[in-house]
């Protein structure tokens, strides 16, 4: 790396020390593993970190900013399935199963991201039987959540999904000092989410807005009344 390089990318005790708040049981020797080589990408927001169909050469760990994976429907129409911060692995489910993506991976918040091969991925699961562990509670969760999510689809209405869709971006990104969610999404992205047209998100959040639920300051939305998010969105 050059000089300009080593003031961007964060060094192996670093990478570890972000690494270990999800993964809690791997050893200097097994972050050294994954990390020695220091594979590291600061991607913009719009950056694609793989696409659907990609060969799975490895996986990739977040290290800082927010991407969301999605899967692309009729007419190149995205469907948002969840979003990863920092902490998170993606694209490990194909990269073990040796299977094309099955997703895409894209930056909205300007991000760094590390790749880890498959070869340093195999290694620990065959040496640490606890990493293995994680990553299956992890894969659990996110078969958990997607079941969840058509369940919501067929028996939310809109309104009820955009109400629990802004609890949850509140439940994992947290509020600001202002109580505006720490998350910076675009109408078309949160229509996404929800599975509806923009024009049903942007119409919903006038209404939400109107009845003092929320408030709006550009792409922001601050969370004014959220006892009145999770009744409208059915969450308890």
């Amino acid at each position: 790396m050059n000089q300009n390089q080593n003031q961007v990318f964060p060094n192996c005790d670093q990478l570890a020390a972000c690494f270990s708040k999800s993964f809690k049981h791997l050893n200097a020797e097994q972050m050294n593993l994954l990390f020695f080589e220091e594979q590291c990408l600061l991607l913009k927001r719009g950056s694609v970190i793989y696409a659907e169909g990609d060969s799975a050469k490895g996986c990739y760990f977040v290290y800082s900013g927010i991407l969301k994976v999605f899967k692309t429907g009729l007419e190149g129409k995205e469907q948002i399935i969840r979003f990863s911060k920092s902490g998170d692995i993606i694209g490990f489910r194909s990269a073990l199963s040796e299977e094309p993506a099955c997703t895409s991976s894209k930056v909205i918040e300007d991000a760094i991201v590390c790749f880890i091969p498959n070869h340093s991925l195999t290694q620990l699961i065959e040496k640490n039987p606890m990493f293995s562990m994680e990553l299956i509670k992890m894969t659990c969760k996110e078969l958990g959540d997607a079941n969840s999510y058509i369940t919501d689809i067929a028996q939310k209405s809109v309104r009820e999904r955009l109400a629990e869709v802004l609890m949850q971006l509140m439940n994992s990104f947290g509020l600001d000092q202002d109580n505006f969610l720490q998350i910076s999404l675009t109408r078309e992205e949160l229509a996404n989410i929800v599975g509806t047209a923009t024009e049903s998100v942007i119409r919903l959040l006038s209404e939400f807005k109107n009845a003092g639920y929320i408030e709006i300051k550009g792409r922001k939305i601050k969370i004014v009344d959220v006892l009145a998010l999770k009744r409208v969105g059915g969450v308890y």
